[in-house]
């Protein structure tokens, strides 16, 4: 039976003890309600309530999914190359779901984790013993103080293989090899991936701070891109750090006398200088604001300082979400010598101690930590023989976006290297 909205349905239950002693107790109702009440139960008035709720209800769902997917279609369609797994990455974190994102990631490299053991494919093989020796100097230039090649780096795995740890021109300028680079294998348990080395002559080239169109976003006189007419000299870019806008930099960003975020001292902080010189060390304490700054990007803190490893170098919430520090993923790094030249570290499965010992290897006596996961590290030389105003980016090594990713708007900071 139907009584105003309910539906009353009748059911016996047998038991002893029951009246009469035929052991039946009298049948008790169950009822279960309805979410409301059925169209035949209402009056006009109520109907007519009941059709503007159901109309202004479907109509906010409407609204709400028609705004997520702008939303979403927005950030699959902004300017760049990025992929589309960082794109919806991006906005995740733009839309306070980081903490999704994090356990994502955690999630797919549980089940996908490094391979262990192995060797190099041959592709790795090949680009690990390419190892062309530097430009022979031009005559016109030959009062100008040639650069050498770098000593080889010795190996973290025994026996070496061949090419491993040797250097070879990436970029030259005037003949001399401004920029070199090496391959080692990161460490003696992932030996079927490659780390690469860079090194850049800090007398004989300039450093320039670039923002990204989205990170940090704002408006600057620097571009979020390497514009044609732009490129002559280039030699080499690389990635910033994490992000500044949702506080994972745990620190701030600088340029054209605009900050996004916060300096803070104690920070890792990579600082260009007017005279296109840049230093790599503790803000606060080794670099600080002076007017010969134009540009300051803070990430973290230092992995290698004094020329040692940090001894907290394992403690995983000095390097970003719990847990990510120890997961062998692709990461970057970047330092400097006591001489003042730059070291540029990227790997393809590098956790935070790997990444720190491979700087201090390299000759780092401070560096610092700057991106993960396939997305975001990348160090990329240019060769200007062809094309002196729009030389060739290379990759050094294979990741997510191609080697012209800075030849666009970019997403996210970015540093470009000049050939003085």
């Amino acid at each position: 039976m139907t009584q105003g909205g309910q539906i009353a349905e009748p059911q016996e239950e047998t038991g002893a003890g029951g009246p009469g002693g035929d052991g039946r107790r009298p049948a008790r109702r169950r009822r279960r309600l309805l979410p409301w009440k059925h169209r035949r139960d209402l009056d006009p008035t109520q109907l007519r309530r009941r059709r503007i709720v159901v109309r202004s209800l479907l109509a906010v769902t409407l609204v709400c999914l028609g705004s997520l997917g702008w939303s979403v279609g927005r950030a699959l369609t902004y300017p760049g190359k990025d992929s589309t797994a960082a794109r919806l990455a991006e906005w995740a974190r733009d839309h306070e779901l980081g903490f999704v994102v994090n356990k994502l990631e955690d999630w797919q490299y549980r089940m996908n984790p490094p391979k262990v053991g192995g060797t190099l494919s041959p592709e790795a093989l090949a680009r690990m013993n390419d190892t062309a020796p530097a430009e022979p100097q031009p005559a016109h230039v030959a009062a100008q103080p040639l650069i050498p090649l770098r000593a080889p780096m010795k190996p973290l795995v025994s026996p070496g293989l061949p090419g491993e740890g040797v250097y070879r021109t990436l970029a030259s300028a005037h003949g001399d090899p401004v920029v070199q680079g090496t391959y080692v294998r990161p460490d003696a348990e992932h030996t079927s991936y490659e780390a690469a080395v860079a090194w850049i002559s800090g007398k004989y080239a300039r450093f320039q701070l670039h923002p990204g169109f989205r990170e940090p976003g704002g408006t600057f006189d620097v571009p979020p891109t390497i514009p044609k007419g732009q490129r002559t000299g280039l030699v080499a870019t690389w990635n910033g750090g994490f992000r500044v806008t949702d506080g994972g930099s745990r620190g701030g960003f600088f340029l054209d006398g605009q900050t996004a975020g916060e300096l803070r001292d104690g920070t890792a902080s990579e600082v260009f200088y007017r005279d296109g010189s840049m230093k790599i060390g503790v803000w606060g304490r080794d670099v600080r604001m002076t007017p010969d700054v134009v540009g300051v990007r803070q990430c973290l803190e230092l992995m290698v300082d004094g020329g040692r490893v940090v001894p907290d170098i394992d403690d995983d919430s000095k390097w970003g979400v719990s847990d990510q520090s120890k997961m062998y993923v692709p990461r970057s790094g970047v330092g400097v010598t006591a001489k003042g030249d730059i070291i540029m570290v990227v790997g393809q499965a590098l956790n935070a101690r790997s990444l720190a010992e491979l700087m201090q290897r390299a000759g780092a006596v401070r560096a610092m930590p700057l991106d993960m996961n396939r997305a975001w590290p990348s160090f990329m030389s240019y060769d200007g023989t062809k094309d002196p105003s729009n030389p060739k980016p290379t990759n050094i090594l294979d990741f997510e976006d191609p080697p012209d990713r800075y030849y666009v708007q970019a997403t996210r900071d970015f540093v470009a290297v000049y050939a003085r």
